[in-house]
């Protein structure tokens, strides 16, 4: 339920957006001819059992697979782990390009794959490794064989890592009323309005696709936030994938505050989002 409210709290869609995600659900025959043009975000969410085609694309007419009907949208895979190897290993460079290429004997066809990928999964096939009050019953070799399925190099990139604890009782029969999408949403469009200013003229659209020789003019720190990416660098052995990636997040997290400088705080909590790896991983 949580994956499928993403969405509702994303920014809006520009119409050059629109036009890119019509024309991928054009080529792959999936236009409503009552709304022919792509208005809302895509929300594709396959099953675990998906072909490497159908993720990626493929056929003898290469049609377009699900992460480029997600294009401008987003891409859930659901139980992370259960998906095979090799596709989710496909999944790596058109994350990272933002387009994926299909090659047959009769040529090449590129499909753009610009998402925001969504993944969940369990920390072991029980559910309950590390839980602080159940007992996990999968033993050492098969959780590590488990978190196993899932790269270093995928997980490296994706950009936030999110522990979600169990919801306690009372907050599941509270009445009281969480803040609304709608209310979540302005604050998210106000920060891709900066971001749109800030990137105005170029090919960038959101702080996630920041080029490297973008960085340092973009991403500006307080001496005291340095401080705090040298610390964290050093401590965790951070790559340099993975050190980029904290600095978008922290440039999102400041635009989120309306600040022009990131600080040591907003660095703080990018790298907060990166410690999953060393509880579940490193084991």
């Amino acid at each position: 339920m949580l994956a499928k409210a993403l969405p509702s709290i994303l920014p809006r869609m520009t119409f050059d957006e629109a036009i890119s995600a019509t024309n991928v659900y054009s080529v792959a025959g999936e236009i409503d001819p009552e709304h022919p043009l792509i208005t809302s975000r895509p929300f594709r969410a396959p099953h675990h059992t998906v072909s490497t085609a159908g993720l990626s694309g493929g056929g003898t007419i290469p049609r377009p697979g699900e992460i480029s009907l997600a294009h401008n949208g987003v891409l859930f895979l659901d139980e992370l782990p259960e998906f095979s190897r090799n596709a989710l290993e496909i999944l790596r460079q058109p994350l990272e390009d933002g387009k994926v290429t299909i090659s047959r004997a009769a040529g090449t066809v590129t499909y753009p794959s610009s998402v925001m990928l969504l993944a969940a999964m369990n920390p072991c096939p029980c559910g309950y490794y590390g839980h602080p009050t159940r007992k996990c019953t999968c033993g050492a070799k098969k959780v590590e064989n488990y978190l196993s399925r899932i790269s270093g190099p995928l997980l490296d990139r994706l950009d936030i890592h999110c522990e979600a604890a169990a919801v306690e009782f009372s907050d599941l029969a509270s009445k009281e009323k969480a803040e609304p999408s709608s209310a979540i949403r302005e604050r998210v469009q106000a920060a891709r309005d900066i971001q749109n200013r800030r990137f105005a003229g170029t090919d960038i659209t959101c702080n996630a696709k920041i080029t490297p020789d973008m960085m340092s003019e973009v991403c500006v720190m307080t001496n005291d936030a340095k401080d705090a990416l040298k610390t964290v660098f050093e401590a965790f052995g951070l790559s340099a994938r993975a050190y980029d990636k904290i600095l978008k997040v922290a440039r999102t997290a400041a635009d989120l505050e309306n600040s022009e400088l990131i600080e040591d705080r907003h660095i703080i909590e990018a790298a907060g989002y990166r410690t999953l790896d060393r509880k579940y991983w490193a084991t």
